[in-house]
C-alpha cells in the first residue's frame, strides 16, 4: 500500500466499509470526506489504480453500473498500514 496515494487509499478505506458499492456510491463518500466535487476524471483512473493492484475487485451490476469489493490482499494491506499506523498514533 506504500505506493499508493492519500486519495487512492481512502477509496480503498471506503470501498472495505461497504458493502459492494457502485463507483458513484464510492464518489459520494469521498466527496463528504473531502468537503469538495470529486469530478469522474479523478475518481476512475484512481479505482482503475486500485483494481489494477488487485486491491479491489471490479463487478458489473447493471450495463451502465458497476460494483467494487476489497480483495483479500487489500484487506491484508489495510491491515498492514494500521499495524504500521499504531506505531505512531493510538
Amino acid at each position: 500500500m506504500d505506493d499508493l496515494t492519500g486519495f487512492q487509499r481512502d477509496l480503498l478505506y471506503v470501498i472495505a466499509g461497504a458493502d459492494q458499492p457502485s463507483g458513484q456510491d464510492v464518489k459520494e463518500e469521498v466527496e463528504q470526506y473531502y468537503s469538495a466535487d470529486i469530478n469522474h476524471g479523478r475518481l476512475y483512473p484512481n479505482l482503475d489504480t486500485i483494481v489494477n493492484k488487485e486491491l479491489v475487485e471490479k463487478g458489473q451490476l447493471d450495463r451502465r453500473t458497476n460494483y467494487y469489493a476489497i480483495t483479500e490482499s487489500g484487506e491484508q494491506a489495510i491491515e498492514e498500514r494500521r499495524a504500521w499506523e499504531s506505531q505512531y498514533v493510538d
